[in-house]
C-alpha cells in the first residue's frame, strides 16, 4: 500500500469520526492529545506508523491516567522515529552498533528528552535545566524500534543503553537500571507540580479561553495532583466550573479549521459519501491533518486562525457547502444554511 493511500485513509477517517461520532468529547480530546504529543506523518517511517500511533497510543487514554498516556507515547514507534530517539545510544555502545565508516555515526540524541520536558510535561518554564535534558536523554538510550521501516514495534536494546548513574530534576537514578531508567523519568515528570499546571492550562486554553482564568487552572492542577493525573477528573473539574459556563467564555474562542469544517457539516445535517474534499478544505484553511512538522502541534489559541484570508476562505466554504458544491457532501438546503455552517456572524465557538 502506498504511503499516499495510508495518509488519505487516515485523514478521511478523522473527518468521518468527527462528523458522525456520537462521543464528541472523545474525538475532540483525541485531536487535542495528538497535537500535544505531535508527530509528523510525512517523516520516513511515520508515513505508516502514525495510524497505529493515534489508534493505540492516544485514543484509548484520553480520559485515563496521564502517566499511562505518557508512557504509551514514549514507547510508540511513531514518536521514537519522529524525534529520532530510536537512534540514540549510550557512550559505551560497541562501535559496530554506532554506524560504519560510510554511515552517520550514532550517539546521544536529546530531541525526545527536550520535548518530553518542554512540550509534553513540565513546560518551558517548568524548572528544568539543560543538564536535566541531557540526563533524561541518557535515560532513554536504548528505547528503540524493531525494523522501523517495516512498521516494527517498540523494543528496548540493552547494548545501546547508557547504564551509568543519572540525576533528573534532583532525583538520583542509580546505575544499572536498564529500561527502568526511562520509566523512572516518566514517573518523576508525570507527578511533578509543573506538569499538573502545564497540562491544566493547555486544556483550559482549548476549552475555555485563550488566556484561561488562573483560578480555574489552579483548581484543575490540584485535581490532577490529587487524583494521580486522572484526566477524566481534571476535565470534570473544568466542565463543572463557573468559568467554563461564564458569559465571558461564551463564544470567546474561534474554531480551528478542523472544528469549523466538521461542525458546519454536522450543523447542516450533511451526508458525507467521501471526505477527500473536506480533508483538502481543512488543509487549505491552514491545518493540514497530521502534517504539522514542528513538535508543538497545532495551537489551541484562536489567534492562530485569526486573519483576513482565513475568514474569507471560511465564508467561501460555507457558501459552497450550502450550495451543495462540496464534492462528496450533500446537505439539507434551507434559507439560512450558510449562516448555520458558519455558526455565527463572528465565526466563533461555543
Amino acid at each position: 500500500i502506498s504511503a499516499q493511500v495510508v495518509a488519505r485513509d487516515l485523514q478521511e477517517s478523522k473527518i468521518l469520526r468527527a462528523v458522525y461520532g456520537n462521543r464528541q468529547l472523545d474525538e475532540v480530546l483525541t485531536d487535542f492529545w495528538f497535537n500535544h504529543f505531535n508527530v509528523f506523518m510525512d517523516k520516513g517511517a511515520d508515513r505508516y506508523l502514525t495510524t497505529e500511533y493515534e489508534r493505540d497510543s492516544i485514543r484509548p487514554h484520553v480520559l485515563g491516567k496521564f502517566r499511562e498516556l505518557l508512557e504509551a507515547t514514549a514507547k510508540s514507534p511513531a514518536m521514537l522515529f519522529y524525534l529520532d530517539n530510536w537512534q540514540s545510544v549510550g557512550p559505551n555502545t560497541p562501535q559496530g552498533l554506532r554506524g560504519g565508516p560510510n554511515a552517520q555515526r550514532r550517539g546521544l540524541n536529546e530531541n525526545y528528552g527536550r520535548e518530553l520536558l518542554e512540550l509534553h510535561t513540565l513546560g518551558v518554564d517548568g524548572g528544568y535545566s539543560q543538564k536535566d535534558v541531557t540526563e533524561v536523554a541518557r535515560c532513554f538510550t536504548g528505547w528503540s524500534i524493531d525494523q522501523p521501516q517495516r512498521g516494527g514495534t517498540f523494543r528496548f536494546a540493552p547494548r545501546l543503553h547508557d547504564n551509568g548513574e543519572k540525576i533528573v530534576l534532583g532525583v538520583r537514578i542509580p546505575a544499572g537500571g536498564g529500561i527502568a531508567d526511562g520509566e523512572k523519568v516518566l514517573d518523576i515528570v508525570a507527578h511533578h507540580p509543573s506538569t499538573a499546571h502545564f497540562i491544566s492550562k493547555k486544556l483550559a486554553q482549548r476549552f475555555v479561553a485563550d488566556d484561561p482564568p488562573a483560578a480555574l487552572v489552579d483548581r484543575m492542577a490540584r485535581t490532577f495532583l490529587k487524583t494521580d493525573g486522572d484526566l477524566r477528573a481534571v476535565m470534570q473539574t473544568m466542565l463543572d466550573s463557573r468559568e467554563f459556563w461564564s458569559e465571558g467564555a461564551f463564544r470567546s474562542k474561534m474554531k480551528s479549521p478542523l472544528e469549523m469544517v466538521v461542525s458546519a457539516v454536522r450543523a447542516s445535517n450533511g451526508n458525507v459519501d467521501f471526505a477527500t474534499a473536506l480533508v483538502n478544505q481543512v488543509g487549505q484553511l491552514g491545518e493540514p491533518l497530521y502534517r504539522k512538522q514542528e513538535p508543538t502541534g497545532y495551537s489551541n489559541s484562536s489567534r492562530e486562525w485569526m486573519n483576513t484570508a482565513g475568514l474569507m476562505a471560511r465564508m467561501n466554504f460555507a457558501l459552497q457547502l450550502a450550495g451543495n458544491k462540496v464534492p462528496g457532501v450533500t446537505v439539507e438546503k434551507h434559507e439560512n444554511t450558510a449562516d448555520t455552517a458558519l455558526g455565527s456572524p463572528e465565526f466563533q465557538k461555543r
